[in-house]
């Protein structure tokens, strides 16, 4: 039954992304309209795969890598269309559905690795890890309308105008939304680490490292983003140079996500 769900959300999406790069060259309102009800359907065959599989292994979606990796797909979905839904904008649809794919394809095709399961349970822990989560989904979406934002305006520099130029967001709305996902990335992943605390107060105050690497760099890029929100406001950064820091400040997000969380991290691990 899994697989079933699993093929129905890669046909869900693969057709959604076919419609939203459709509507990025012909602009037909219809096309984008359909592009998005596929991406609802996909996000609701998405979830059910989630949760077959969850009930399957007796345990959350992200016990594993595979399993943290299609739920991150999962919520950059959700998020991408909250913003497209407040901001009704659908073009950028065209540069997240490849995101979505590559996640949820990898987290669906890669080989099942050993896991140590975590000595922390509850609710609270598992709010404190899909809030994590949500907020690295926030932080790529962000990354992708930057790095929207400055292929367009190099594009506009050296005035290679086309028809597809002229249906992107204006720059002005692309700062908008990076900005407004940065805040929804710092609000939930601030959340998150606080339940973290919480969590490991509970379970294992006497065992528990708080000096975890995993820790530390989480605090630094929450520190970074903190940054870049505050330098994006300001005359002297906004705009390309904002951008950029905001791509690197996600570069250093796939380095907690992966490096640290897999190789560095003794006691923080939740696959």
């Amino acid at each position: 039954m899994n697989h079933t769900f699993v093929i129905l959300t890669v046909l869900a999406y693969l057709l959604s992304w076919g419609l939203y790069v459709q509507f990025l060259y012909t602009g037909k309102e219809l096309t984008g309209r359909l592009a998005t009800l596929l991406m609802f359907l996909g996000l609701g065959t998405h979830y059910l795969a989630l949760l077959i599989s969850a009930r399957a292994s007796h345990t959350v979606p992200y016990h594993d890598l595979q399993g943290a990796m299609s739920l991150f797909g999962w919520l950059l979905a959700v998020t991408y269309l909250c913003l497209e839904i407040y901001h009704r904008q659908r073009t950028v649809g065209a540069f997240v559905m490849p995101i979505i794919l590559i996640f949820f394809f990898t987290a669906n095709l890669m080989p099942a690795r050993p896991h140590t399961p975590s000595p922390v349970h509850g609710v609270v822990f598992a709010l404190h890890v899909t809030l994590s989560i949500l907020a690295y989904a926030a932080f790529a979406l962000s990354c992708v309308l930057s790095l929207i934002y400055l292929g367009e305006e190099r594009l506009l520099r050296i005035r290679r105008l086309g028809d597809v130029v002229w249906r992107l967001p204006p720059l002005e709305l692309l700062e908008r939304m990076s900005h407004t996902s940065v805040m929804v990335g710092l609000v939930t992943i601030f959340v998150g680490t606080s339940l973290g605390y919480i969590a490991v107060d509970r379970n294992l105050a006497e065992h528990y490292s708080y000096f975890d690497p995993k820790y530390i760099f989480t605090l630094f890029v929450l520190l970074l983003y903190i940054v870049y929100f505050r330098l994006a406001r300001t005359a002297a950064w906004r705009g390309a140079r904002a951008s950029k820091l905001c791509v690197f400040n996600f570069v250093l997000v796939v380095v907690n996500f992966w490096v640290v969380n897999l190789f560095f991290s003794q006691h923080h691990r939740y696959f």
